[in-house]
């Protein structure tokens, strides 16, 4: 069991004792104390109101009652969004003019886990400052519960439709061409909230959609996440159907992945790529991508005559870069689309639909796309550790390693970057690896990317290695 408290919210396992898993007394202390942040932020306001939205897991109802209750006592009023994805959360933050917005779902994680995500008036997740200082406040346990006079009220509203709206209104999005290509696609909405705005975007879209578990009941039918050893059953019914693409989308529906009309990843990593090739041959300027990233964002972005910029790994680190300078497009690596000018934040609706007019501009197959871009493999893989003190041992252990050992004919010395954990880059091979420890599990993660996928595992293992060893 495990309770997490980092810049991805508050995230933990349902069922067990306080402190070691997501229970409602944590629930109602986190809840109770972004309350209060909300009117130190905010003082002297006669009225407050927050967006609530959850996704579809199991535990979804009754956190969503802890988390509604709590602000309600609070003398907060509740919009409850219902069942509705992170960005069309997000975005109802906007809508309603609201001063916060609490998103639960634990994203990726296994359908045991649940958190909440803490949004500020934009619709924004809170910065790790923010973060850190609500902690304190609900270890503090300074809480504010008001008379029954003061109580806040709750209101429910469906936003689902104003977020598709908003993506066929986006400039990008060319209704006319993707209609006119007559595109037949596969989609996997893995028992989540994907199954309901999902299919709705593509019927709008001119699209065919065959869906695959597409029953909101929080019973995942398989790994949430969207890597390709957990979409076989995708990839077999888009050649099964004939599709023209396979597309997955993870709980809570921020990240994207594609499956190519062969069966084929597209590779998560190539959403954003793809994406972003698209928006800048229209619209240049800059784009953000964090340290875990594919190197190919940086090629396709500086063939397009533009620059990239890279920083740490975090929804909230890249919107927050993608402000600073001015970016046209970004997000992560791991299929996550943020699109600045609809909303900072990742959003697999718009991402969609402006993968599908690339595609329809393009007159290619998905395959034939992905063909055009630069080929990376990336190697992800994983160590189980939650001890900081045995963390910081090994980055040291192989930031020594690789600035010590020495350097072989054909290869080039090390390049060290600690912008978040630990990155090497070995520029004249085009390869890299990071090594970090996870926002979201008690995990340290090691990406590796090079031009073959030999490569890529090779310097994976080869870092592990140098771990245990």
């Amino acid at each position: 069991m495990t309770l997490i408290k980092s810049i991805s919210g508050i995230r933990g396992t349902i069922g067990g004792t306080i402190g070691d898993a997501l229970t409602p007394i944590d629930i109602v202390k986190f809840t109770a104390a972004y309350a209060r942040q909300l009117k130190m932020k905010f003082p002297g306001r006669e009225r407050y109101k927050v967006v609530v939205g959850r996704d579809a897991r199991i535990s979804g109802e009754m956190v969503d009652s802890i988390v509604s209750g709590t602000l309600l006592a609070c003398g907060i009023d509740v919009v409850n969004a219902g069942l509705a994805s992170t960005p069309t959360t997000e975005m109802a933050v906007r809508f309603e003019n609201a001063d916060g917005g609490i998103i639960l779902t634990a994203s990726h994680n296994p359908k045991q886990w649940n958190a909440l995500k803490l949004l500020n008036e934009k619709g924004e997740f809170l910065t790790d400052a923010e973060g850190k200082a609500l902690q304190q406040v609900a270890e503090a346990e300074d809480f504010e519960f008001l008379d029954v006079d003061r109580i806040g009220n709750l209101t429910r509203k469906d936003f689902t439709q104003a977020h598709i709206d908003a993506v066929l209104n986006y400039p990008l999005v060319d209704l006319k061409a993707i209609r006119e290509a007559h595109f037949k696609v596969v989609l996997d909405a893995i028992n989540s909230v994907g199954g309901i705005c999902m299919p709705a975007l593509f019927e709008q879209l001119g699209v065919e959609c065959i869906t695959l578990n597409g029953t909101p009941n929080g019973h995942f039918a398989h790994n949430p996440e969207p890597l390709p050893a957990n979409l076989v059953g995708l990839s077999e019914a888009v050649v099964r159907e004939k599709a023209d693409l396979g597309v997955s989308v993870d709980p809570d529906v921020d990240r994207l992945a594609f499956i190519c009309e062969n069966g084929v990843a597209f590779g998560e990593e190539y959403t954003l790529v793809a994406v972003s090739d698209y928006v800048l041959s229209v619209k240049k300027g800059p784009t953000v991508s964090n340290i875990s990233s594919s190197r190919a964002l940086r090629d396709v972005t500086e063939a397009h005559g533009c620059r990239y910029y890279s920083c740490k790994v975090g929804e909230v680190n890249a919107s927050t870069m993608m402000q600073e300078v001015g970016a046209v497009i970004g997000g992560e690596g791991n299929g996550g689309v943020i699109v600045p000018d609809l909303h900072y934040g990742r959003d697999a609706l718009i991402g969609t639909a402006l993968f599908l007019s690339n595609l329809a501009h393009k007159r290619l197959s998905a395959s034939g796309l992905r063909a055009t871009y630069p080929d990376y493999f990336v190697s992800k893989n994983r160590i189980e550790m939650s001890d900081p003190a045995q963390i910081e041992a090994a980055l040291d252990n192989v930031e020594r390693y690789y600035e010590t050992r020495p350097v072989m004919p054909g290869s080039d010395r090390a390049s060290v970057n600690k912008l978040d954990g630990l990155r090497i880059d070995f520029e004249a091979e085009r390869k890299w690896f990071v090594l970090r420890k996870s926002n979201t599990e008690p995990i340290i993660r090691i990406y590796a990317e090079a031009p073959t996928e030999a490569v890529a595992e090779a310097l994976a293992q080869e870092v592990i290695q140098v771990i245990e060893g």
